[in-house]
């Protein structure tokens, strides 16, 4: 059984390292590691020559791509049996390749295995979180409270997607959290390129739960997903969308944005983007399973995001009601315009945050989940790899619920 980590990387030197390391100490050796450039500065090269290891292949764009494209490089170079994607400030825990190994075999090769992970923050990087942290991701509606691998049904794998349809995360995206089989990377072909849309993952992890005959689902944390200075995460929860989208160099298919005129709204690009990646998803599939974009619960979050922002700094309430007023539909005006619009006008400035906050929270787009900590002291994600056991901190005392 071979396996192929995908690692596009771009100007993440420090970080890719590490991500190379957990898996080259792997206590099992049948595998590859793709490392696709994406136009960098620094010498990815060297370093590659530097491991004098033929299971670590080396590629290089000749210009910097979308991450999509990058994506997609790197998985038309892959030759394993199964597939692993790792952002280059992610890692794979020990045991990952021999634990999945195992499992492929004792539930007679599915097509998907979906794990669950572990997500660190390096210090620094979360507003008020100067020392970063482990959380784990055990509590989540997939793993339905159970700590032992089971076969996922087909009709709660289809529900999962039209949560995702109605703009509500109920599963997590990312593609860390997947090991695909290599059958089902070529049945995925007829419908284009396997990664799509300015968001691959939120296409990706939702077709695969659609086209996917037999999904292992193993709730032990295998995989951590680091959150670096240098990450999409750290845009994002730094308010610095704008630079995050830079980063990706994802441009949205003009096709799609010109048939969704009558839908989007201003607000969030991560609200538009899971938009665009959910319309993908609906043109490819809906013809063989039940699913539909739910347009009005899309601009209901987008509405509600642009009110957030405007609670929290109350110079931009006026700004919020310019950009709604020729976009937004009277019966969304009538139904929470105007209430919102108020509340972002006379909130005291000491309730701001709170009310931004729930305002968030009642849209409905990403339900509370309860991350238990990790106890420890982890300056970079390899100490997570040392020091962190997912037999033994990726289960948590209470179950699910």
């Amino acid at each position: 059984m071979k396996f192929s980590v995908l690692l596009p990387t771009r100007n993440r030197l420090d970080l890719l390292g590490y991500a190379v390391e957990t898996v080259r100490r792997q206590d099992y050796d049948n595998w590859e590691i793709i490392i696709s450039d994406n136009d960098s500065d620094q010498d990815i090269a060297g370093f590659v020559r530097t491991l004098n290891d033929e299971r670590i292949r080396y590629f290089r764009t000749e210009t910097f791509i979308p991450v999509t494209e990058n994506w997609n490089n790197a998985l038309e170079k892959a030759s394993g049996d199964y597939v692993i994607m790792l952002g280059d400030d992610d890692c794979l825990m020990k045991g990952y390749f021999s634990k999945m190994s195992r499992l492929l075999k004792e539930f007679d090769a599915p097509d998907v295995v979906y794990t669950s992970a572990f997500l660190y923050t390096y210090p620094g990087v979360l507003p008020g979180k100067p020392d970063g942290g482990l959380r784990s991701y055990v509590r989540r509606k997939i793993f339905q409270s159970t700590h032992e691998a089971f076969l996922l049904k087909k009709e709660d794998a289809i529900e999962f997607v039209n949560d995702a349809l109605n703009f509500r995360v109920t599963f997590d995206y990312n593609m860390q959290f997947f090991l695909i089989s290599r059958k089902l990377v070529e049945a995925m072909k007829p419908y284009g390129p396997f990664f799509q849309s300015p968001y691959p993952d939120y296409y990706a992890s939702n077709a695969l739960l659609l086209k996917a005959s037999r999904i292992l689902v193993m709730p032990l944390p295998m995989v951590t997903i680091g959150i670096s200075p240098k990450s999409f995460g750290f845009f994002y929860f730094n308010d610095a969308e704008s630079d995050g989208n830079e980063f990706l160099n994802n441009l949205p298919d003009q096709t799609i944005v010109r048939r969704l005129q009558s839908v989007i709204l201003p607000g969030t690009v991560m609200n538009t983007s899971w938009l665009i990646s959910m319309q993908t998803l609906m043109d490819n599939f809906a013809r063989e399973f039940p699913i539909k974009v739910n347009y009005a619960r899309y601009r209901l979050i987008q509405i509600f995001s642009l009110y957030a922002v405007a609670i929290m700094n109350r110079d931009s309430s006026r700004k919020a009601d310019e950009l709604l007023s020729k976009k937004m539909r009277f019966s969304e005006w009538l139904r929470y315009g105007v209430a919102l619009s108020i509340v972002a006008r006379i909130a005291p400035e000491r309730y701001r945050p709170y009310l931004a906050e729930k305002v968030l929270v009642v849209s409905g787009s990403h339900p509370a989940a309860y991350m238990p900590p990790v106890e420890g002291k982890f300056t970079t994600i390899l100490d997570v790899y040392d020091q962190v056991d997912p037999e033994k901190h990726g289960v948590s005392p209470r179950r699910s619920p």
